[in-house]
């Protein structure tokens, strides 16, 4: 049960219009042959982006379209004013997490941030395994002490973008705990734990063919994994 563990700290921090991020996943299958000489990461299946931003004071990303391909957002601190083709005017708060498939119709968006203080959101894509699909958009709110499924699975009433890549945000209590075994990636987001009995903490992206994770303290992942889970 081997994994590898990236260091957010490890890494450039970046940018555009009225935020900072890191990288720490890049697919070579769309940001090019090149994408990982920063030191960032390749994706897993059709999970190919990840990066931790920083929204400054009133920051924004400006309007911009995106194409054939699911935007999964997670809003870590603060709080987001959205404006878009769907769910406009939605305000994400902490811990929210928004889902935006643009589909073959595409879609535009700005995500702004209303307050006078940074904010912090993880923004992953996932591109999706049929082309054509129809835009669609969905806000989950995960619950304390839970693991959250927010996107992919089989296709059935629970899964509202059924996929084999998978997508769940957990929130744990110290001392809870939850295992893996497809290949994935986990991104620690918020305290401190072991995975595979070694101390990881937010910041810290991790991957490897299988997951034991146990919370040292309260603690937020993001899990993506490919492969249904039963």
């Amino acid at each position: 049960m081997n994994i590898q563990i990236l260091k957010r700290t490890s890494l450039h921090e970046g940018g555009f219009a009225g935020l900072r991020e890191y990288r720490l996943v890049q697919g070579p299958e769309l940001f090019g042959p090149a994408s990982n000489l920063d030191g960032s990461w390749p994706g897993l299946g059709n999970f190919v982006y990840l990066a931790d931003a920083r929204f400054m004071p009133h920051g924004e990303t400006y309007m911009h379209a995106h194409y054939e391909v699911d935007i999964i957002s997670v809003l870590v601190n603060g709080r987001i004013l959205h404006y878009g083709t769907m769910g406009n005017g939605a305000f994400l708060e902490h811990n929210t997490v928004q889902i935006q498939r643009a589909g073959g119709e595409g879609l535009l968006h700005n995500e702004t941030n209303p307050d006078g203080k940074w904010n912090r959101m993880i923004q992953i894509w996932v591109l999706p395994e049929e082309e054509g699909l129809a835009a669609d958009y969905k806000v989950y709110k995960p619950m304390q002490g839970m693991v959250t499924k927010v996107y992919g699975g089989e296709n059935d009433q629970h899964t509202d973008f059924p996929a084999k890549t998978q997508v769940n945000v957990a929130r744990l209590k110290t001392g809870q705990s939850l295992e893996v075994e497809t290949p994935f990636m986990a991104y620690v987001t918020n305290g401190m734990g072991t995975a595979n009995n070694i101390q990881v903490e937010n910041g810290d992206l991790i991957r490897g063919d299988s997951l034991q994770f146990e919370a040292l303290s309260a603690s937020e992942i993001i899990l993506i994994n490919t492969g249904y889970q039963r």
